[in-house]
């Protein structure tokens, strides 16, 4: 009888423990990383999240908005998370207080995207780069701020790889799997490849907070501990690790 109380006691209180939380996220298109405006499909962070919501019994709502409204969010608490995130990114003006960052849900390749001829460029000739608005120019910063390169900001990833179709701009800093997709949905554009000679960052999209960093610890133990299922989500979504890629590059533009 003792043992069966125990059981109900341990069982009763993990499901106390379980909450919900609000994630604010990015409102553009970015699939196969991230659509937090589908209804369907929120792409790979959200399955990933998904996956430790039904381990951990917590709930995620997941509210869109602009990428430079999503840390002031979360400095007010409006917002429990934000994602993606990353210490290298934007952060909020003001924001004092520690945030605390996940293990990477995903690695991603952010790069320098070309028409495939370009592929051999040198940086010099990249005079104007197209990037949506509100990323952070991690690559090309010392360069906009050296008047080396112009940084044309536009609404998403689309629109950046239809000014580069239409040589309005020299190169695109977006991100490989992304282009990827798009270029498999929109025949018309490209083709497109990312030129491992030029800037790219291989950068981990993480879940950020400011007041619950014990579900991020306990999120970052779920990522470690279940690869399989982690790498299941991977093949799913068609996600290729960077390493894999820039070796693909190398081998096919050397």
């Amino acid at each position: 009888m003792r043992t069966l109380l125990l059981v109900i006691s341990v069982v009763f209180s993990l499901h106390s423990e379980a909450k919900s939380y609000i994630v604010g996220a990015q409102n553009i298109h970015y699939y196969p990383h991230y659509d937090f405006q589908s209804n369907v499909d929120k792409g790979i962070g959200w399955a990933i999240l998904e996956a430790y919501a039904a381990d951990s019994g917590h709930t995620f709502n997941y509210h869109a908005m602009p990428i430079l409204r999503l840390q002031r969010e979360l400095v007010k608490g409006n917002v429990d998370f934000v994602y993606p995130d990353n210490p290298k990114w934007y952060d909020a003006p003001g924001n004092h207080e520690k945030k605390y960052y996940s293990t990477p849900l995903v690695r991603a390749l952010g790069g320098t995207i070309v028409h495939p001829e370009d592929s051999n460029n040198a940086i010099d000739k990249i005079k104007r780069i197209a990037m949506p608005l509100g990323f952070t120019p991690v690559n090309w910063q010392k360069r906009v701020d050296n008047d080396q390169t112009k940084l044309i900001s536009v609404n998403d990833s689309i629109t950046a790889l239809q000014m580069l179709q239409k040589r309005r701009v020299d190169a695109a800093n977006l991100e490989y799997n992304v282009v990827q997709y798009i270029a498999s949905i929109t025949p018309e554009l490209g083709p497109f490849t990312l030129a491992p000679g030029l800037p790219h960052d291989d950068v981990g999209f993480m879940l950020s907070t400011i007041k619950h960093p014990g579900l991020v610890a306990d999120l970052s133990s779920f990522i470690e501990h279940n690869p399989d299922i982690i790498q299941s989500i991977y093949t799913k979504y068609q996600i290729r690790h960077p390493q894999a890629i820039l070796k693909s590059l190398r081998e096919n533009y050397n």
